[in-house]
């Protein structure tokens, strides 16, 4: 059979609504496979045997309440001559499919979260592994064991050749080996969560990682061996017969063959996740993505799609957009970059990749040695064209700043580097790194002095008089800023007037009934009367908790002084300025019997997409607005609901501005305070918790409180609701979260969060336990200051 040794495309095969999620090919139909997908459905596909070259949906099974994550084959044996097929779920079950039915053979329940990764042995041995840390082992429709010691999500399984051993990888970067039920041998090495395993034979088996690398490891504990090629997540891998080389699929939209221990080749598609690939017995490779379709590639001149097929599939390809920022096509200098003539001078190898400037746009191709052109793969999206020749940036933990300071604290002691741009707030960035390095905090000012000393002509924008610093002076804008006397939001490190979250003027309650949330009213022992046993005011929680301080004034000075350099499509007129005056003044009384137009709400929504490094008194302004119900009608909609949440999302992203980070979080939490807001957030649950939680590590206490209000809000709405897995991931940020978080008002509001979850639902408190909270809240339980962190903290163990 003829071979041109690359693999080209054979087939696209739709049929799944939504990402397909997992693959596995069977031993029957011949050249058959299985897809899993999260429209909830598992389908068998069998090769045509007509010209076509392409697969025909022979069986789908429906048995599944929640999206489909992962699925595998239970070998032949007597009873069931050609297999079976088990698929796991985000409803925290195990399917088992015969080929003559549609629905479930029998339903293996016993996990508490969601059933991400199965894998098959001998004798109908199934292992399966969870979100709840934990792996199982079942035989036939029975748990056999339960193996515990993993610290995460354990998101990849393998049952190795030689009998009783296992091999489960976890979130908690870890790889364990099993024995009859006990932990053998733990491997570390990788820098980010487990997410795929693979056999190589009895001794030696492989792992990729988020890390965005690939390891082949003896099961005695050496690492062979270490392969660098994606650029993001790595979600699969799969072996080919010879033990040698393996594919692997990423979040960096490629599959690579790895050949003779290098990547031999790589294969984008015009999808950004490749979920899931297995191999298929005539050396075909098949992968799943986040577009819902499964493509087929193939080595053999016999199987490679029609000039049409493949024309179709490269022009999908190239209307794709690549973010720069991901580093895929590496430091992208526009200035250097040739025209399309470069591209009339052929690839050096299969797979190279080629960037070319086509007017103000950059875009990707690709030299496929097949076809000997080149293809395009997309255009480049986010290239400023500044490179650290051009611009004198200085790069740090891969990173470019403006300059990057050497600060000697103590004489003899190590020295510590300080990053800054100078369109960064010094005060900010001093605070911000006098926590990163556990220093004290008296030396902000002494830091912040520095930086502004040491860049003095070197300003951003125009400092108006008047506008002091926003952590020592009372009259700058800051985001969320309250307004109140200087008492009352005093700074903690200076005692002038800096802003505090939650500060500012509030009525106080009377004794007894103070609100534990809020500012001046704060709940403190002494006002409630004595008894022999905390009284509990804390949880249940199932009213949002929202951040309502703000100083209109100052929020409106910093709009109109940055209105001043927004892009010419999007400056305000002012007019424009006067209407958002009018829908502030609106919306920060929410009694006021005038309510807001559909004018100044389009405004506020055009604003809202202001570039990043400007649009944070716009967020101050949103997050006040979102609590009227028009408003909160308005964005939350289903025409727009999705879009506007998507669009928070991307400016509360890792790599974003702190500021928008924590304004984006508050938003977040005060769109629950109306009920169009709260339907999309928790019909979009998975996405919002899972993104906001990789804030965890941000070293601001603003952004952990937001955080943390962020988990209890949804605890709250969850409270009475049967949703096991809204619960579990609540259950799983508050543990995270509780890892990393020092501020004592963010671990009081986790409490919280706690105590709402697990107050009424027992399976939701058995998986507390298992999650370990009680050692980690321990700790909490003897704290007087404040008061109110020890008595809740006493409260929830009471629960568990």
């Amino acid at each position: 059979m003829a071979s041109s040794n690359t693999y080209r495309l054979s087939c696209s095969v739709p049929g799944h609504e939504m990402d397909v999620r997992g693959l596995a090919s069977t031993s029957f139909p011949e050249g058959a496979f299985v897809s899993v997908s999260r429209d909830r459905t598992g389908r068998v596909w069998v090769p045509n045997m007509g010209p076509n070259r392409s697969f025909t949906e022979m069986h789908c099974m429906h048995g599944h309440t929640n999206f489909v994550s992962c699925v595998c084959i239970i070998a032949p044996n007597e009873t069931y001559p050609r297999g079976l097929i088990a698929t796991g779920g985000n409803d925290n079950n195990i399917c088992v499919f015969s080929l003559d039915r549609p629905d479930p053979l029998y339903i293996l329940k016993g996990h508490k979260n969601t059933v991400c990764t199965l894998s098959a042995g001998k004798f109908g041995t199934l292992l399966s592994g969870s979100w709840d840390t934990t792996a199982k082992v079942w035989l036939n429709d029975k748990c056999m064991m339960s193996l515990q010691g993993h610290t995460a999500a354990v998101w990849a399984v393998k049952i190795l050749p030689e009998q009783g051993l296992m091999l489960t990888g976890s979130a908690d970067k870890s790889i364990k080996l099993w024995k009859a039920g006990r932990c053998e041998k733990t491997y570390t090495g990788h820098e980010d969560c487990v997410r795929g395993l693979a056999v190589v034979n009895n001794t030696e088996f492989f792992s990729c990682s988020n890390d965005a690398s690939i390891r082949r490891w003896h099961v005695d504990g050496e690492c062979l061996q270490v392969y660098y090629g994606h650029t993001n997540y790595i979600y699969s891998i799969s072996v080919f017969p010879n033990g040698q080389d393996f594919i692997s699929t990423g979040e960096d939209r490629s599959i690579r063959i790895w050949k003779n221990g290098e990547c031999a080749q790589t294969i984008r598609l015009p999808a950004q996740s490749v979920w899931c690939c297995c191999i298929l017995d005539n050396g075909d490779i098949v992968v799943g993505a986040s577009d819902g379709i499964i493509r087929v590639f193939t080595e053999s001149d016999e199987r490679i799609a029609s000039a049409e097929d493949i024309k179709a599939f490269e022009n999908e390809l190239s209307q794709s957009t690549i973010d720069a920022k991901t580093g895929d096509l590496g430091d992208i200098k526009m200035e250097e970059l040739p025209g399309r003539e470069h591209l009339n001078e052929p690839g050096t190898r299969d797979g190279q990749t080629r960037l070319i400037k086509d007017g103000e746009t950059v875009q990707a191709y690709q030299w496929s040695v097949s076809d000997s052109h080149w293809v395009k793969i997309g255009d480049v999206v986010g290239s400023s064209g500044a490179t650290q020749q051009t611009s004198g940036r200085v790069l740090f933990e891969g990173k470019e700043y403006d300059f990057v300071f050497t600060i000697d604290v103590n004489e003899g002691g190590p020295s510590m580097k300080l990053p800054y741009n100078v369109a960064d707030d010094p005060w900010l960035t001093a605070h911000n790194f006098l926590e990163k390095n556990d220093l004290n905090p008296m030396f902000l000012d002494q830091v912040a002095n520095f930086i502004i000393e040491n860049t003095k002509g070197n300003t951003v924008g125009r400092t108006e008089t008047g506008h002091s610093d926003p952590f020592t002076g009372s009259g700058r804008y800051v985001p969320a800023s309250a307004g109140g006397s200087s008492a009352s939001g005093a700074d903690p490190f200076t005692g002038s007037g800096r802003y505090i979250p939650g500060s500012g003027p509030s009525t106080v309650a009377p004794a007894g009934v103070a609100d534990p949330f809020t500012g001046g009213s704060a709940y403190a022992s002494n006002t409630l009367q004595s008894s022999s046993a905390p009284t509990n005011i804390y949880f249940p929680k199932t009213d949002a908790v929202k951040f309502e301080q703000a100083n209109a004034t100052q929020i409106l000075a910093k709009l109109k002084e940055l209105n001043r350099g927004a892009p010419n499509e999007q400056t305000l007129s002012d007019d424009g300025i006067q209407k958002l005056e009018k829908l502030l003044s609106t919306v920060s009384n929410l009694n006021a019997a005038e309510k807001p137009t559909t004018e100044e709400i389009e405004i506020l929504w055009k604003t809202a997409h202001w570039p990043e490094d400007i649009v944070f008194p716009v967020l101050d302004i949103l997050r006040l607005a979102v609590r009227h119900p028009v408003v909160n009608e308005q964005f939350y909609s289903e025409k727009d609901g999705v879009q506007f949440c998507n669009h928070l999302l991307n400016l509360m992203g890792p790599q974003g501005k702190p500021a928008n980070q924590m304004l984006v979080l508050r938003t977040l939490c005060n769109s629950f305070a109306g009920q169009w807001g709260q339907t999309l957030l928790m019909s979009m649950r998975e996405m919002v918790m899972s993104q906001a939680m990789e804030l965890r590590a941000v070293s601001n206490k603003n952004i952990h409180v937001a955080l943390a209000t962020l988990v209890l809000n949804y605890a709250g709405c969850l409270h009475k609701v049967a949703d096991l897995e809204g619960k579990a991931q609540c259950l799983s940020m508050v543990s995270t979260i509780l890892e990393v978080v020092q501020d004592k008002e963010a671990v009081f509001r986790l409490l919280v969060a706690l105590g709402t979850t697990i107050g009424s639902d027992g399976t939701a408190r058995d998986l507390a336990q298992s999650l370990g909270v009680k050692s980690q809240i321990n700790k909490y339980s003897t704290v007087t200051d404040p008061a109110k962190l020890g008595e809740c903290c006493k409260l929830v163990l009471n629960q568990l």
